[in-house]
């Protein structure tokens, strides 16, 4: 059974350092897409593989906060280390062996973060009550962790809905339209797919939390490959 609700890896730096990385919690997301957004301004690759690498640096306060500016990191890995560090970190694809320029491989992958409404979805989980306060809840979730845990609180609030019409003879399903594709499985698809879809029928949105409540996907025995 799976139990992952998102990829994580490990890099070594040049001095034999071996870094665990897992997504970024929302604190410092929000840090990463400010320096991301300086992307759309880039003329070229040589721009965007500074910005990218500025990104990446940032990612270093919560994976090695010994590591304090992007001269540093560049010391110690090298490109294609930096976007796996992208790719896990939040989802930044980029394949250095294609053709395709890395500025519009790293637009096309970042972009799907600009849809989701952050706001709401924390206000939303916020209300569980476990935190604090905001703060807190952005130093603790990622945003893979934000999405599994809104998708089994709200999960759990229609079965419970569903019950209490059933008693009284109404099929809340077909009232409320719950089998048809909505905003909310579109953007559970854009998460755990790390933007590569917003159909939640496409076989990359089925990776950890998505495999395992559907009992298969892609980690649970079912590989594809990136031929770009």
């Amino acid at each position: 059974m799976a139990t992952k609700i998102y990829d994580s890896g490990t890099i070594n730096l040049v001095d034999g350092t071996e870094i665990y990385l897992k997504p970024l919690k929302i604190k410092y997301l929000r840090d990463f897409m400010d320096v991301f957004d300086l992307l759309k301004a880039c003329k070229d690759d040589e721009q965007a593989i500074i910005v990218l690498s500025e990104c990446a640096t940032i990612t270093m306060k919560q994976y090695y906060p010994i590591i304090k500016n992007r001269e540093e990191l560049e010391d110690l890995v090298d490109l294609p280390t930096i976007y796996k560090i992208l790719d896990i970190a939040a989802g930044i694809k980029i394949n250095d062996k294609s053709e395709e320029p890395v500025k519009k491989q790293a637009e096309d992958s970042g972009s799907t973060w600009e849809s989701l409404d952050l706001a709401e979805l924390e206000a939303e989980v916020f209300l569980l009550g476990i935190w604090r306060d905001y703060e807190e809840l952005e130093t603790s979730l990622s945003m893979p962790e934000i999405i599994a845990t809104l998708g089994s609180k709200r999960d759990l609030d229609y079965q419970e809905k569903k019950f209490l019409a059933a008693i009284q003879g109404v099929d809340l399903d077909k009232q409320s339209g719950k089998n048809n594709a909505n905003a909310w499985e579109e953007m559970k698809a854009r998460v755990f797919s790390k933007g590569q879809t917003s159909d939640p029928n496409d076989i990359v949105s089925f990776q950890g939390v998505r495999a395992q409540q559907n009992g298969f996907g892609i980690g649970m025995g079912l590989g594809y490959e990136d031929l770009t």
